[in-house]
């Protein structure tokens, strides 16, 4: 344990090292969402953008590549579910077009490391428990993200929360924790630090953007919503949280097995990037929404949320040492 706290104190912010971003701060990758121009708008405030593959054909992969470039000179990740037939392929694309970040999900990330190695791309894995966070260590990776139950869109199947799975990882793990699920304002990146987390991933605070290419009847419910207004589907397959609407509630009114079925069955025949209105569109939200009030710029959220976290660790300190006589 020792050696493990020694390792932390002697890098400035090992996320931000691994990242290449101003602060620790990266954003959470959403199909068809989260795409150049997003995610070079995050690098430009200080974070790390991620451009999601899961969707998009290697040629517009390229493309949403090349104009991230356009836009900001600094570094953007891109993340790849290994499950996916095509990661292998998006791997390749994303190494010949000079990212060096490259964050996995969904799969093993030991299939593509030595791959990464060779081009001098760093690994980052995104894991929902203990044994996940292990695994991913012992195969190579640079740091994982850790996501908690709370978060939105796919989620992990063991219910465990942020609160409860980032000081695990903190403690089990040598390399670098990134916190993920329920973190939307600058106390939720100054608890995620509290916890052992060395970094953050913020998705559905990102949501309620101007830069963000989603309609705006998402931005407006995600605004309106509060902590209750969001349901997990695809409980048997791979869980997803979502805004709670006219369809989704009718699909989660269903037991397990035959919500499953539908969802397997339509695809992503409803996902609001594809179609759909504030009733019938399947959108990707996390019980942060509860705490997210208006629409800003990426800039604003990003600043707010970094620099007021130092601000909030340093009244902490200052009651308790107050407390302490």
């Amino acid at each position: 344990m020792a050696a493990h706290i020694e390792v932390k104190e002697r890098a400035k912010n090992r996320v931000s090292g691994i990242l290449g971003s101003r602060y620790p701060f990266l954003q959470g990758p959403m199909r068809l969402i989260t795409l150049g121009e997003m995610a070079a708008a995050v690098s430009e405030a200080g974070g790390c953008g991620v451009i999601a593959a899961s969707g998009l054909s290697g040629e517009r992969l390229r493309q949403e590549l090349k104009r991230a470039r356009e836009l900001t000179t600094r570094p953007v990740a891109v993340n790849i579910p290994i499950y996916r037939p095509n990661a292998l392929e998006a791997m390749e694309i994303a190494i010949e077009e000079g990212v060096t970040v490259i964050y996995t999900s969904a799969g093993n990330p030991a299939k593509i490391m030595e791959r990464a190695r060779a081009a001098g791309v760093r690994i980052i894995h995104k894991v929902s428990n203990l044994e996940m966070g292990v695994k991913a260590q012992a195969a190579g990776v640079d740091a994982v993200v850790a996501m908690g139950f709370e978060a939105g869109g796919h989620v992990g199947r063991e219910q465990i929360t942020t609160f409860c799975l980032i000081p695990q990882l903190a403690d089990a793990l040598v390399i670098p924790v990134i916190a993920s699920g329920g973190i939307a304002d600058a106390r939720g990146v100054a608890a995620a630090f509290a916890l052992g987390a060395e970094g953050v991933e913020v998705g559905t605070r990102l949501v309620a953007t101007h830069e963000c290419p989603v309609p705006e009847f998402f931005k407006e419910a995600v605004c309106r919503a509060s902590i209750g207004d969001t349901l997990l589907l695809g409980r048997e397959a791979m869980p997803i949280r979502v805004l709670k609407n006219r369809v989704t509630a009718r699909v989660a009114g269903m037991d397990e097995t035959e919500a499953d079925r539908r969802i397997a069955s339509e695809g992503d025949a409803h996902y609001v990037q594809e179609g759909g209105d504030k009733d019938t569109a399947v959108m990707p939200c996390g019980q942060a929404a509860g705490m997210i009030k208006q629409v800003q710029h990426i800039s604003e959220v990003v600043e707010a949320m970094m620099k007021n976290a130092g601000a909030i660790a340093k009244d902490i300190v200052h009651t308790l040492e107050e407390e302490a006589g």
